[in-house]
Protein backbone atom coordinates (compact mmCIF):
# COMPACT_ATOMS: atom_id res chain seq x y z
CA UNK A 1 0.00 0.00 0.00
CA UNK A 2 1.30 3.45 -0.95
CA UNK A 3 0.30 6.15 1.49
CA UNK A 4 -0.56 9.69 0.45
CA UNK A 5 -2.90 12.45 1.59
CA UNK A 6 -6.46 13.29 0.66
CA UNK A 7 -5.25 16.48 -1.05
CA UNK A 8 -2.76 14.61 -3.22
CA UNK A 9 -5.30 11.93 -4.09
CA UNK A 10 -7.76 14.61 -5.20
CA UNK A 11 -5.20 16.53 -7.26
CA UNK A 12 -3.65 13.48 -8.95
CA UNK A 13 -7.15 12.15 -9.56
CA UNK A 14 -8.15 15.36 -11.33
CA UNK A 15 -4.92 15.31 -13.33
CA UNK A 16 -5.57 11.72 -14.37
CA UNK A 17 -9.08 12.67 -15.46
CA UNK A 18 -7.43 15.03 -17.96
CA UNK A 19 -7.80 18.27 -16.01
CA UNK A 20 -4.94 20.67 -16.76
CA UNK A 21 -6.08 23.85 -15.00
CA UNK A 22 -7.96 24.56 -11.77
CA UNK A 23 -9.33 28.11 -11.56
CA UNK A 24 -10.18 29.85 -8.33
CA UNK A 25 -9.34 32.03 -5.36
CA UNK A 26 -7.57 30.05 -2.62
CA UNK A 27 -8.53 29.76 1.03
CA UNK A 28 -6.80 28.55 4.18
CA UNK A 29 -8.50 25.21 3.74
CA UNK A 30 -7.16 24.97 0.18
CA UNK A 31 -3.47 25.32 1.13
CA UNK A 32 -2.74 21.58 1.13
CA UNK A 33 -4.46 21.24 -2.24
CA UNK A 34 -2.39 24.14 -3.59
CA UNK A 35 0.83 22.44 -2.49
CA UNK A 36 -0.31 19.22 -4.11
CA UNK A 37 -0.99 21.09 -7.36
CA UNK A 38 2.40 22.83 -7.19
CA UNK A 39 4.25 19.54 -6.87
CA UNK A 40 2.18 17.50 -9.36
CA UNK A 41 3.19 17.51 -13.02
CA UNK A 42 0.54 18.17 -15.64
CA UNK A 43 -1.85 20.34 -13.65
CA UNK A 44 -1.73 24.01 -12.60
CA UNK A 45 -3.67 26.44 -10.46
CA UNK A 46 -4.83 29.66 -12.13
CA UNK A 47 -5.55 32.47 -9.69
CA UNK A 48 -8.65 34.40 -10.75
CA UNK A 49 -9.61 37.85 -9.54
CA UNK A 50 -13.14 36.70 -8.66
CA UNK A 51 -14.64 33.27 -8.18
CA UNK A 52 -17.33 34.04 -10.76
CA UNK A 53 -14.61 34.57 -13.36
CA UNK A 54 -13.03 31.28 -12.28
CA UNK A 55 -16.35 29.56 -12.94
CA UNK A 56 -16.59 31.04 -16.43
CA UNK A 57 -13.04 29.90 -17.17
CA UNK A 58 -13.78 26.35 -16.03
CA UNK A 59 -16.96 26.34 -18.13
CA UNK A 60 -15.04 27.18 -21.31
CA UNK A 61 -12.28 24.67 -20.56
CA UNK A 62 -14.98 22.02 -20.33
CA UNK A 63 -16.44 23.08 -23.68
CA UNK A 64 -13.14 23.09 -25.54
CA UNK A 65 -11.50 19.98 -24.08
CA UNK A 66 -14.44 17.69 -23.36
CA UNK A 67 -12.93 17.15 -19.90
CA UNK A 68 -14.81 18.69 -16.96
CA UNK A 69 -13.48 22.16 -16.18
CA UNK A 70 -12.60 22.64 -12.52
CA UNK A 71 -13.01 25.69 -10.30
CA UNK A 72 -12.76 26.36 -6.57
CA UNK A 73 -14.29 28.74 -4.05
CA UNK A 74 -14.15 28.92 -0.29
CA UNK A 75 -16.94 29.04 2.28
CA UNK A 76 -19.91 31.38 2.04
CA UNK A 77 -19.06 34.37 -0.17
CA UNK A 78 -16.51 32.35 -2.14
CA UNK A 79 -19.17 29.78 -2.93
CA UNK A 80 -21.85 32.34 -3.76
CA UNK A 81 -19.43 34.17 -6.05
CA UNK A 82 -18.56 30.87 -7.72
CA UNK A 83 -22.25 30.07 -8.16
CA UNK A 84 -22.64 32.47 -11.11
CA UNK A 85 -20.13 30.53 -13.18
CA UNK A 86 -21.46 27.19 -11.96
CA UNK A 87 -25.00 27.99 -13.04
CA UNK A 88 -23.59 29.02 -16.40
CA UNK A 89 -21.97 25.64 -16.94
CA UNK A 90 -25.24 23.86 -16.17
CA UNK A 91 -27.47 25.97 -18.40
CA UNK A 92 -24.89 26.31 -21.17
CA UNK A 93 -24.34 22.52 -21.00
CA UNK A 94 -20.62 22.50 -20.16
CA UNK A 95 -19.08 19.72 -18.04
CA UNK A 96 -17.69 21.14 -14.79
CA UNK A 97 -16.57 20.11 -11.32
CA UNK A 98 -17.17 22.96 -8.88
CA UNK A 99 -15.13 22.44 -5.72
CA UNK A 100 -15.75 24.33 -2.49
CA UNK A 101 -14.62 24.25 1.08
CA UNK A 102 -17.21 22.76 3.40
CA UNK A 103 -17.56 22.79 7.15
CA UNK A 104 -16.32 19.67 8.94
CA UNK A 105 -19.11 17.38 10.11
CA UNK A 106 -19.25 18.65 13.74
CA UNK A 107 -19.90 22.22 12.53
CA UNK A 108 -22.52 21.55 9.87
CA UNK A 109 -25.79 23.12 10.89
CA UNK A 110 -24.09 25.22 13.58
CA UNK A 111 -23.78 29.00 13.64
CA UNK A 112 -20.31 29.52 12.15
CA UNK A 113 -18.59 32.42 10.41
CA UNK A 114 -19.11 32.14 6.63
CA UNK A 115 -21.16 29.03 7.19
CA UNK A 116 -24.03 28.21 4.84
CA UNK A 117 -25.28 24.91 3.45
CA UNK A 118 -23.30 24.53 0.22
CA UNK A 119 -25.17 21.37 -0.72
CA UNK A 120 -28.44 23.33 -0.64
CA UNK A 121 -26.88 26.34 -2.39
CA UNK A 122 -25.67 24.36 -5.39
CA UNK A 123 -28.53 21.88 -5.70
CA UNK A 124 -30.61 24.02 -8.13
CA UNK A 125 -27.51 25.13 -10.05
CA UNK A 126 -25.98 21.73 -10.79
CA UNK A 127 -26.77 18.24 -12.02
CA UNK A 128 -25.69 16.85 -8.64
CA UNK A 129 -23.99 17.92 -5.43
CA UNK A 130 -21.90 15.72 -3.14
CA UNK A 131 -18.96 15.81 -0.74
CA UNK A 132 -15.85 13.73 -0.38
CA UNK A 133 -14.89 11.40 2.44
CA UNK A 134 -11.24 10.70 3.14
CA UNK A 135 -11.13 7.08 1.93
CA UNK A 136 -13.42 7.54 -1.08
CA UNK A 137 -12.45 10.98 -2.41
CA UNK A 138 -11.27 9.66 -5.78
CA UNK A 139 -14.39 7.53 -6.18
CA UNK A 140 -16.46 10.65 -5.58
CA UNK A 141 -14.52 12.58 -8.24
CA UNK A 142 -15.03 9.77 -10.75
CA UNK A 143 -18.77 9.73 -10.10
CA UNK A 144 -18.95 13.53 -10.29
CA UNK A 145 -17.10 13.56 -13.62
CA UNK A 146 -19.34 10.83 -15.04
CA UNK A 147 -22.46 12.81 -14.15
CA UNK A 148 -21.00 16.06 -15.49
CA UNK A 149 -20.25 14.45 -18.87
CA UNK A 150 -23.37 12.34 -19.34
CA UNK A 151 -26.59 13.27 -21.14
CA UNK A 152 -26.74 17.02 -21.32
CA UNK A 153 -23.41 18.04 -19.79
CA UNK A 154 -23.35 20.36 -16.80
CA UNK A 155 -21.83 21.19 -13.44
CA UNK A 156 -21.46 18.94 -10.41
CA UNK A 157 -20.60 20.42 -7.02
CA UNK A 158 -18.12 18.59 -4.79
CA UNK A 159 -17.61 19.75 -1.21
CA UNK A 160 -14.20 19.38 0.44
CA UNK A 161 -14.67 19.26 4.23
CA UNK A 162 -12.11 21.41 6.00
CA UNK A 163 -9.49 19.57 8.03
CA UNK A 164 -9.51 16.46 5.84
CA UNK A 165 -6.88 17.45 3.27
CA UNK A 166 -3.82 16.25 5.24
CA UNK A 167 -5.29 12.90 6.35
CA UNK A 168 -3.22 9.87 5.35
CA UNK A 169 -4.97 7.54 2.90
CA UNK A 170 -4.11 4.87 0.36
CA UNK A 171 -3.06 6.30 -2.99
CA UNK A 172 -5.56 5.65 -5.77
CA UNK A 173 -4.99 5.82 -9.51
CA UNK A 174 -7.75 6.35 -12.05
CA UNK A 175 -8.04 6.61 -15.79
CA UNK A 176 -10.17 8.75 -18.05
CA UNK A 177 -13.89 8.87 -17.29
CA UNK A 178 -16.39 8.68 -20.11
CA UNK A 179 -20.01 9.74 -20.34
CA UNK A 180 -22.68 7.10 -19.98
CA UNK A 181 -23.48 5.59 -23.39
CA UNK A 182 -26.66 6.90 -24.93
CA UNK A 183 -29.39 4.39 -25.71
CA UNK A 184 -30.05 3.49 -29.31
CA UNK A 185 -33.28 5.02 -30.64
CA UNK A 186 -36.44 3.01 -30.15
CA UNK A 187 -37.36 1.37 -33.50
CA UNK A 188 -41.02 2.37 -33.23
CA UNK A 189 -40.09 5.99 -32.48
CA UNK A 190 -37.66 6.00 -35.39
CA UNK A 191 -40.33 4.61 -37.71
CA UNK A 192 -42.70 7.39 -36.60
CA UNK A 193 -39.97 9.95 -37.29
CA UNK A 194 -39.38 8.61 -40.79
CA UNK A 195 -43.11 8.61 -41.50
CA UNK A 196 -43.62 12.16 -40.24
CA UNK A 197 -40.67 13.45 -42.24
CA UNK A 198 -41.75 11.62 -45.40
CA UNK A 199 -45.27 13.06 -45.13
CA UNK A 200 -44.15 16.66 -44.57
CA UNK A 201 -44.07 18.96 -47.58
CA UNK A 202 -41.93 21.72 -46.06
CA UNK A 203 -39.98 20.42 -43.08
CA UNK A 204 -37.39 22.83 -41.69
CA UNK A 205 -34.34 21.75 -39.70
CA UNK A 206 -33.79 23.43 -36.32
CA UNK A 207 -30.34 22.64 -34.96
CA UNK A 208 -29.39 23.15 -31.33
CA UNK A 209 -26.58 22.67 -28.87
CA UNK A 210 -27.26 18.95 -28.49
CA UNK A 211 -26.33 18.45 -32.14
CA UNK A 212 -23.00 20.15 -31.47
CA UNK A 213 -22.31 17.73 -28.62
CA UNK A 214 -23.33 14.80 -30.83
CA UNK A 215 -20.86 15.80 -33.55
CA UNK A 216 -23.39 15.34 -36.35
CA UNK A 217 -22.33 18.32 -38.47
CA UNK A 218 -21.76 16.25 -41.62
CA UNK A 219 -25.09 14.45 -41.27
CA UNK A 220 -26.92 17.78 -40.91
CA UNK A 221 -25.44 19.08 -44.15
CA UNK A 222 -26.12 15.79 -45.93
CA UNK A 223 -29.76 15.74 -44.80
CA UNK A 224 -30.31 19.35 -45.85
CA UNK A 225 -28.76 18.74 -49.26
CA UNK A 226 -30.49 15.40 -49.87
CA UNK A 227 -33.97 16.86 -49.34
CA UNK A 228 -33.49 20.57 -50.04
CA UNK A 229 -34.19 21.70 -46.47
CA UNK A 230 -33.59 25.12 -44.89
CA UNK A 231 -31.43 24.91 -41.75
CA UNK A 232 -32.08 27.11 -38.72
CA UNK A 233 -29.54 27.34 -35.90
CA UNK A 234 -29.69 28.43 -32.30
CA UNK A 235 -26.90 30.88 -31.43
CA UNK A 236 -24.75 28.31 -29.61
CA UNK A 237 -25.02 25.93 -32.58
CA UNK A 238 -23.25 28.39 -34.87
CA UNK A 239 -20.77 26.63 -37.11
CA UNK A 240 -22.91 23.52 -37.63
CA UNK A 241 -23.54 24.68 -41.19
CA UNK A 242 -21.71 27.43 -43.05
CA UNK A 243 -23.41 30.79 -43.49
CA UNK A 244 -22.72 30.62 -47.23
CA UNK A 245 -24.24 27.15 -47.59
CA UNK A 246 -27.30 27.35 -49.88
CA UNK A 247 -29.49 25.67 -47.23
CA UNK A 248 -28.48 27.94 -44.35
CA UNK A 249 -31.52 29.91 -43.19
CA UNK A 250 -30.21 31.97 -40.26
CA UNK A 251 -30.03 32.05 -36.48
CA UNK A 252 -33.12 32.12 -34.29
CA UNK A 253 -33.71 34.86 -31.69
CA UNK A 254 -30.83 37.12 -32.64
CA UNK A 255 -30.61 40.15 -34.95
CA UNK A 256 -33.21 40.42 -37.73
CA UNK A 257 -35.02 37.36 -36.40
CA UNK A 258 -38.15 38.57 -38.20
CA UNK A 259 -36.39 37.98 -41.52
CA UNK A 260 -35.40 34.48 -40.39
CA UNK A 261 -39.04 34.00 -39.45
CA UNK A 262 -40.11 34.45 -43.06
CA UNK A 263 -38.63 31.01 -43.69
CA UNK A 264 -39.96 29.01 -40.76
CA UNK A 265 -43.38 30.63 -41.22
CA UNK A 266 -43.72 28.49 -44.38
CA UNK A 267 -42.85 25.20 -42.66
CA UNK A 268 -45.35 22.43 -41.95
CA UNK A 269 -42.95 20.51 -39.67
CA UNK A 270 -39.99 21.46 -37.50
CA UNK A 271 -37.39 18.68 -37.45
CA UNK A 272 -35.46 19.58 -34.31
CA UNK A 273 -32.04 17.99 -33.92
CA UNK A 274 -30.47 18.39 -30.50
CA UNK A 275 -32.63 21.46 -30.02
CA UNK A 276 -32.24 22.82 -26.49
CA UNK A 277 -34.94 25.29 -25.43
CA UNK A 278 -32.57 26.67 -22.81
CA UNK A 279 -31.54 29.03 -25.61
CA UNK A 280 -35.00 29.80 -26.96
CA UNK A 281 -38.30 28.10 -26.22
CA UNK A 282 -40.08 26.52 -29.17
CA UNK A 283 -43.27 28.47 -28.46
CA UNK A 284 -41.41 31.77 -28.78
CA UNK A 285 -40.75 31.29 -32.49
CA UNK A 286 -42.91 28.46 -33.89
CA UNK A 287 -46.26 29.56 -35.28
CA UNK A 288 -49.20 28.14 -33.36
CA UNK A 289 -50.18 24.68 -34.53
CA UNK A 290 -46.85 23.93 -36.22
CA UNK A 291 -45.89 20.30 -35.59
CA UNK A 292 -42.60 19.11 -34.13
CA UNK A 293 -40.45 16.05 -34.76
CA UNK A 294 -37.66 15.88 -32.19
CA UNK A 295 -34.36 13.99 -32.09
CA UNK A 296 -32.51 14.53 -28.82
CA UNK A 297 -31.08 12.85 -25.75
CA UNK A 298 -34.07 13.99 -23.68
CA UNK A 299 -37.79 14.37 -24.43
CA UNK A 300 -38.88 17.61 -26.09
CA UNK A 301 -39.87 20.44 -23.73
CA UNK A 302 -42.78 22.01 -25.62
CA UNK A 303 -46.41 22.99 -25.04
CA UNK A 304 -48.06 19.98 -26.64
CA UNK A 305 -51.46 21.66 -26.59
CA UNK A 306 -50.16 24.29 -29.02
CA UNK A 307 -47.77 22.12 -31.02
CA UNK A 308 -48.49 18.49 -31.92
CA UNK A 309 -45.47 16.25 -31.52
CA UNK A 310 -45.51 14.14 -34.66
CA UNK A 311 -42.47 12.10 -33.61
CA UNK A 312 -40.01 11.99 -30.75
CA UNK A 313 -36.79 10.01 -30.76
CA UNK A 314 -34.91 10.00 -27.46
CA UNK A 315 -31.37 8.63 -27.44
CA UNK A 316 -28.33 8.73 -29.68
CA UNK A 317 -28.85 11.40 -32.33
CA UNK A 318 -26.69 10.01 -35.14
CA UNK A 319 -28.62 6.77 -35.80
CA UNK A 320 -31.92 8.67 -36.03
CA UNK A 321 -30.43 10.94 -38.68
CA UNK A 322 -29.09 7.91 -40.51
CA UNK A 323 -32.62 6.53 -40.71
CA UNK A 324 -33.74 9.71 -42.46
CA UNK A 325 -30.73 9.70 -44.75
CA UNK A 326 -31.69 6.19 -45.85
CA UNK A 327 -34.83 7.58 -47.50
CA UNK A 328 -34.67 8.13 -51.27
CA UNK A 329 -33.33 11.57 -52.15
CA UNK A 330 -36.10 13.97 -53.13
CA UNK A 331 -36.37 17.73 -52.80
CA UNK A 332 -39.11 18.94 -50.52
CA UNK A 333 -41.27 21.85 -51.63
CA UNK A 334 -38.89 24.62 -50.63
CA UNK A 335 -37.88 27.45 -52.90
CA UNK A 336 -34.16 27.68 -52.19
CA UNK A 337 -33.81 30.59 -54.62
CA UNK A 338 -36.25 32.60 -52.49
CA UNK A 339 -34.28 31.53 -49.40
CA UNK A 340 -31.11 32.85 -51.01
CA UNK A 341 -32.80 36.18 -51.71
CA UNK A 342 -33.98 36.48 -48.10
CA UNK A 343 -30.50 35.72 -46.79
CA UNK A 344 -28.91 38.22 -49.15
CA UNK A 345 -31.32 40.90 -47.97
CA UNK A 346 -30.64 40.04 -44.33
CA UNK A 347 -26.87 40.12 -44.67
CA UNK A 348 -27.10 43.37 -46.64
CA UNK A 349 -28.81 44.96 -43.64
CA UNK A 350 -26.06 43.63 -41.39
CA UNK A 351 -23.24 44.94 -43.56
CA UNK A 352 -21.26 47.85 -42.23
CA UNK A 353 -22.18 51.17 -43.78
CA UNK A 354 -19.49 52.90 -45.83
CA UNK A 355 -17.60 55.41 -43.73
CA UNK A 356 -19.58 54.75 -40.54
CA UNK A 357 -17.96 53.21 -37.47
CA UNK A 358 -20.68 51.23 -35.82
CA UNK A 359 -20.94 47.67 -34.49
CA UNK A 360 -21.53 45.93 -37.85
CA UNK A 361 -18.51 47.58 -39.45
CA UNK A 362 -16.36 46.73 -36.43
CA UNK A 363 -17.38 43.07 -36.61
CA UNK A 364 -16.63 43.03 -40.34
CA UNK A 365 -13.10 44.28 -39.72
CA UNK A 366 -12.49 41.87 -36.85
CA UNK A 367 -13.75 38.92 -38.90
CA UNK A 368 -11.39 39.91 -41.71
CA UNK A 369 -8.38 40.11 -39.38
CA UNK A 370 -9.03 37.04 -37.21
CA UNK A 371 -7.99 33.82 -39.00
CA UNK A 372 -10.63 31.14 -39.48
CA UNK A 373 -8.97 28.91 -36.88
CA UNK A 374 -9.07 31.73 -34.32
CA UNK A 375 -11.49 31.85 -31.41
CA UNK A 376 -13.74 34.79 -30.59
CA UNK A 377 -15.60 34.88 -27.29
CA UNK A 378 -18.23 37.47 -26.53
CA UNK A 379 -20.10 38.92 -23.62
CA UNK A 380 -23.85 39.51 -23.23
CA UNK A 381 -25.63 42.51 -24.68
CA UNK A 382 -26.78 44.01 -27.95
CA UNK A 383 -23.47 43.09 -29.58
CA UNK A 384 -24.21 39.42 -28.83
CA UNK A 385 -27.35 39.60 -30.97
CA UNK A 386 -25.33 40.95 -33.88
CA UNK A 387 -22.63 38.32 -33.45
CA UNK A 388 -25.22 35.57 -33.37
CA UNK A 389 -26.56 36.51 -36.79
CA UNK A 390 -23.65 38.28 -38.45
CA UNK A 391 -20.44 36.58 -37.34
CA UNK A 392 -19.17 34.00 -39.82
CA UNK A 393 -18.37 30.89 -37.79
CA UNK A 394 -16.29 28.28 -39.68
CA UNK A 395 -16.93 25.48 -37.19
CA UNK A 396 -18.37 24.94 -33.71
CA UNK A 397 -16.13 26.15 -30.91
CA UNK A 398 -14.64 29.07 -32.83
CA UNK A 399 -17.30 31.44 -31.49
CA UNK A 400 -18.07 31.05 -27.78
CA UNK A 401 -20.99 32.70 -26.02
CA UNK A 402 -23.33 32.13 -23.11
CA UNK A 403 -26.91 31.93 -24.33
CA UNK A 404 -28.47 29.58 -21.79
CA UNK A 405 -27.29 31.39 -18.66
CA UNK A 406 -26.53 34.72 -20.37
CA UNK A 407 -24.39 36.25 -17.64
CA UNK A 408 -22.75 39.59 -18.35
CA UNK A 409 -19.04 39.43 -17.59
CA UNK A 410 -18.55 36.10 -19.37
CA UNK A 411 -16.52 37.25 -22.37
CA UNK A 412 -13.11 38.09 -20.85
CA UNK A 413 -12.79 35.03 -18.58
CA UNK A 414 -13.96 32.89 -21.50
CA UNK A 415 -11.15 34.25 -23.69
CA UNK A 416 -8.57 33.59 -20.97
CA UNK A 417 -9.68 29.97 -20.75
CA UNK A 418 -9.78 29.60 -24.53
CA UNK A 419 -6.18 30.81 -24.82
CA UNK A 420 -5.03 28.44 -22.08
CA UNK A 421 -6.75 25.53 -23.83
CA UNK A 422 -5.72 26.55 -27.36
CA UNK A 423 -2.41 28.41 -26.98
CA UNK A 424 -1.56 27.84 -30.64
CA UNK A 425 -4.50 29.82 -32.10
CA UNK A 426 -5.34 33.54 -31.99
CA UNK A 427 -7.98 34.39 -29.39
CA UNK A 428 -9.99 37.56 -28.89
CA UNK A 429 -13.10 38.64 -27.05
CA UNK A 430 -15.76 41.21 -27.88
CA UNK A 431 -17.26 43.01 -24.91
CA UNK A 432 -19.64 45.85 -24.34
CA UNK A 433 -18.35 48.48 -21.96
CA UNK A 434 -20.99 47.46 -19.39
CA UNK A 435 -20.09 43.78 -19.48
CA UNK A 436 -16.38 44.59 -19.37
CA UNK A 437 -16.81 46.36 -16.05
CA UNK A 438 -18.26 43.22 -14.46
CA UNK A 439 -15.07 41.15 -14.78
CA UNK A 440 -12.45 43.80 -15.57
CA UNK A 441 -10.33 42.43 -12.73
CA UNK A 442 -9.58 39.37 -14.84
CA UNK A 443 -7.24 41.58 -16.87
CA UNK A 444 -4.84 40.94 -14.00
CA UNK A 445 -5.25 37.20 -14.61
CA UNK A 446 -4.41 37.59 -18.30
CA UNK A 447 -1.30 39.62 -17.39
CA UNK A 448 -0.20 37.14 -14.72
CA UNK A 449 -0.57 34.23 -17.15
CA UNK A 450 1.22 36.19 -19.92
CA UNK A 451 -1.57 35.44 -22.39
CA UNK A 452 -1.56 37.04 -25.86
CA UNK A 453 -5.20 38.13 -26.11
CA UNK A 454 -6.94 40.87 -28.02
CA UNK A 455 -9.69 42.34 -25.86
CA UNK A 456 -12.10 44.33 -28.01
CA UNK A 457 -14.38 46.69 -26.10
CA UNK A 458 -17.32 48.25 -27.90
CA UNK A 459 -17.64 51.54 -26.05
CA UNK A 460 -20.98 53.20 -26.59
CA UNK A 461 -21.45 54.38 -23.01
CA UNK A 462 -24.77 52.67 -22.41
CA UNK A 463 -26.37 49.30 -21.76
CA UNK A 464 -27.71 49.30 -25.29
CA UNK A 465 -29.98 46.26 -25.14
CA UNK A 466 -31.86 47.52 -22.09
CA UNK A 467 -31.92 51.09 -23.43
CA UNK A 468 -33.61 49.79 -26.59
CA UNK A 469 -36.19 47.95 -24.49
CA UNK A 470 -36.87 51.15 -22.55
CA UNK A 471 -37.43 53.07 -25.76
CA UNK A 472 -39.69 50.38 -27.22
CA UNK A 473 -41.95 51.02 -24.22
CA UNK A 474 -41.63 54.81 -24.75
CA UNK A 475 -39.94 55.07 -21.36
CA UNK A 476 -37.25 57.69 -20.74
CA UNK A 477 -33.66 56.48 -20.70
CA UNK A 478 -32.87 55.90 -17.05
CA UNK A 479 -30.26 53.77 -15.30
CA UNK A 480 -28.67 52.51 -18.51
CA UNK A 481 -25.92 55.06 -19.36
CA UNK A 482 -22.56 53.60 -18.33
CA UNK A 483 -20.93 57.05 -18.28
CA UNK A 484 -21.69 60.43 -19.75
CA UNK A 485 -19.03 60.17 -22.46
CA UNK A 486 -15.42 59.26 -23.08
CA UNK A 487 -13.41 56.06 -22.89
CA UNK A 488 -13.04 53.28 -20.35
CA UNK A 489 -9.79 54.67 -18.95
CA UNK A 490 -6.29 55.81 -19.75
CA UNK A 491 -3.49 54.37 -21.88
CA UNK A 492 -3.39 51.15 -19.85
CA UNK A 493 -5.53 49.15 -17.41
CA UNK A 494 -3.98 46.61 -15.01
CA UNK A 495 -0.83 46.91 -17.09
CA UNK A 496 -2.68 46.10 -20.32
CA UNK A 497 -2.08 48.69 -23.06
CA UNK A 498 -5.19 50.34 -24.50
CA UNK A 499 -5.49 51.51 -28.11
CA UNK A 500 -8.54 53.63 -28.97
CA UNK A 501 -10.04 53.30 -32.46
CA UNK A 502 -12.43 55.88 -33.88
CA UNK A 503 -12.84 54.55 -37.42
CA UNK A 504 -12.47 51.25 -39.31
CA UNK A 505 -8.93 51.99 -40.45
CA UNK A 506 -7.70 52.72 -36.92
CA UNK A 507 -9.53 49.63 -35.69
CA UNK A 508 -7.90 47.39 -38.29
CA UNK A 509 -4.42 48.71 -37.51
CA UNK A 510 -4.96 48.22 -33.78
CA UNK A 511 -6.18 44.65 -34.28
CA UNK A 512 -3.24 43.70 -36.49
CA UNK A 513 -0.83 45.07 -33.90
CA UNK A 514 -2.76 43.43 -31.08
CA UNK A 515 -2.64 39.95 -32.58
CA UNK A 516 1.12 40.36 -33.09
CA UNK A 517 1.70 41.31 -29.43
CA UNK A 518 3.12 38.90 -26.86
CA UNK A 519 0.64 39.77 -24.12
CA UNK A 520 -2.91 41.03 -23.61
CA UNK A 521 -3.97 44.15 -25.49
CA UNK A 522 -7.17 46.19 -25.28
CA UNK A 523 -8.61 47.68 -28.45
CA UNK A 524 -11.37 50.11 -27.55
CA UNK A 525 -13.75 50.84 -30.41
CA UNK A 526 -15.72 54.07 -29.93
CA UNK A 527 -19.02 53.21 -31.62
CA UNK A 528 -22.48 54.59 -32.17
CA UNK A 529 -24.90 52.15 -30.52
CA UNK A 530 -27.91 53.50 -32.44
CA UNK A 531 -27.18 50.98 -35.20
CA UNK A 532 -28.49 48.28 -32.86
CA UNK A 533 -31.93 49.87 -32.67
CA UNK A 534 -33.16 48.63 -36.05
CA UNK A 535 -31.42 45.25 -35.92
CA UNK A 536 -32.07 43.61 -32.55
CA UNK A 537 -35.19 42.65 -30.60
CA UNK A 538 -37.25 42.08 -33.70
CA UNK A 539 -40.36 39.91 -33.90
CA UNK A 540 -39.40 36.26 -33.48
CA UNK A 541 -42.74 34.56 -34.14
CA UNK A 542 -44.68 34.79 -37.42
Amino acid sequence: MTSTTVARNVVTGLRDLGVRHIFGVPSGGWVDYMEAIRTTDGIDFVLASHEGGAGFMADVCGRLTGVPGVCFGTFGPGATNLATGVGGATLDRSPMLALTDEMPAPLRGRTVQMGIDHQALFAPLTKATMRIAADTAVDTLVEAARIALSGRPGAVHVGLPQGMSAEAVEAQAIGAVEADPLPMPDPAATAALVAAFAAAERPVLAIGLGAVHAGVQDRIAALAERFGLPVLLTPMAKGMIAEDHPNYAGVLFHALSDMVGQTHAEADLVLAVGYDPIEFNYESWMKDGLALASIDVVPADIDRDKHPVAAEVVGSIGPALDALLALPAANKRWDLAALADRKAAMFAKLAGRDGAFAPCAALDVLRDVLPDNGIMTCDVGAHTHLIGQHWRTPKPGTQIMTNGWSAMGFGLPAAIAAKLCRPEVPVCCVLGDGGFLMTAGELATAVREKLPLVIVIFTDNDLALIRIKQEKKSNPIYGTPVRAEGTIGGPSLFGVPVTVARDPAEFRAALVAGFAADGPVIVEALLDSREYDDLVLRKDKP
